[in-house]
């Protein structure tokens, strides 16, 4: 509400405008005058007045009308009025109030009564006023809350829970996000005997099976503080040290490979069967690749792209049931710290020369 408030005052009259106007500056209140309906609306939509007082009986547009066309207005502000006329039937107040005045004054006005209506009406802005601050202020909130709830949910589709609550503390995912080129650890995971097992079996315990060796994979991804890239059906691909720094991304790795061939070989017991046996491979490999997110509107994933996803891709296509196949780069990172066997020098398709492939013993 203004400071003072803004009193539009409405009468085809100019000798009731000049006494309201008198007595309404006496008391510190701001005026403006419209002298018919038209130039009501036009001036009430223009000043957005803290209160009208409105004539009844005017040309071309009564004091009812003015009113339902400002009650009907969703531009316009909550703006009180009160009719003042010389009009004091019952019909007449009960067709001012159901037209959408909130106060009824008959001429001649009597100053006490009108400065009276005036304070009250203007309480009852101020009110008004007051609460729809507060539900500004709370959409706003919530707004905010949703955002940050859809940022989550974005982020947590393929980052550990702690990793995407930092970012969302941080405020700015766009620069966590950004492409860039980064040394990171890329791990690859694929069920063996997967295609023998699912011609074996019904469409429902293929799908147990999967979600069981998910259900093992999710919460080993988060302990270990991987980003899981994305699902390939019976297999998954996890970064580390991306899209946030890791203390030791080769040495999670390595660990969260360990206990997911663990985790996958006791959960997988009731699904094997003679002919159709299921185990999981693995392969991991480390360097400089390029990160970032890709995608289109509505569906964006973060993904490395490169040579060293490639290699791991090709070292887990390699690895036998329960085995897990590294590079020079993972073996010369892991130091003594681990135990690795080196087993041969490889050809691999989409990649230059031959690879130096280890075997992570447990």
């Amino acid at each position: 509400m203004k400071d003072p408030p803004l009193i539009l005052i409405v009468d085809d009259q100019q000798d009731n405008r000049n006494l309201l106007t008198m007595r309404l500056s006496a008391h510190g209140y701001d005026t403006a005058e419209a002298v018919d309906g038209e130039d009501a609306i036009e001036k009430a939509t223009d000043l957005s007045p803290d209160l009208i007082l409105l004539d009844v009986m005017m040309p071309k547009l009564d004091g009812f009308e003015v009113c339902r066309r400002l009650r009907m207005d969703p531009i316009l502000p909550f703006i009180p009025v009160v009719l003042v006329t010389a009009r004091s039937n019952t019909e007449d107040m009960v067709q001012g109030l159901e037209a959408g005045a909130n106060d009824y004054l008959t001429k001649p006005v009597d100053t006490i009564a009108l400065i009276a209506r005036v304070r009250s009406m203007l309480r009852t802005k101020a009110l008004h006023d007051e609460v729809q601050s507060w539900n500004k202020e709370l959409e706003k909130r919530v707004n905010q809350q949703i955002g940050q709830i859809e940022r989550f949910n974005r982020l947590r589709r393929f980052l550990p829970r702690q990793v995407a609550e930092e970012i969302i503390s941080v405020g700015d995912d766009s620069a966590i996000l950004k492409n860039r080129r980064a040394d990171i650890v890329v791990l690859f995971a694929d069920l063996r005997g997967f295609s023998a097992f699912t011609e074996a079996s019904d469409p429902q315990i293929v799908l147990e099976a999967l979600n069981v060796f998910h259900n093992c994979a999710g919460p080993l991804i988060e302990r270990h503080q991987g980003t899981l890239e994305r699902f390939l059906g019976d297999g998954i691909v996890v970064l580390f040290n991306a899209p946030l720094r890791a203390r030791d991304p080769t040495g999670q790795a390595v660990t969260f490979a360990s206990e997911l061939h663990d985790a996958v070989a006791n959960a997988l017991g009731p699904f094997q069967k003679e002919g159709s046996s299921l185990g999981l491979g693995i392969g991991i490999a480390k360097g400089e690749t390029t990160i970032g997110c890709i995608g289109f509107e509505g569906r964006f994933d973060y993904a490395a792209i490169g040579e060293v996803p490639n290699l791991a891709a090709r070292l887990c296509e390699h690895a036998r049931a329960a085995e897990t196949l590294v590079d020079a780069s993972v073996v010369e990172a892991l130091g003594t710290s681990k135990k690795t066997r080196f087993l041969r020098d490889q050809e691999f398709k989409g990649l230059t020369g031959t690879v130096p492939v280890f075997q992570l013993l447990s």
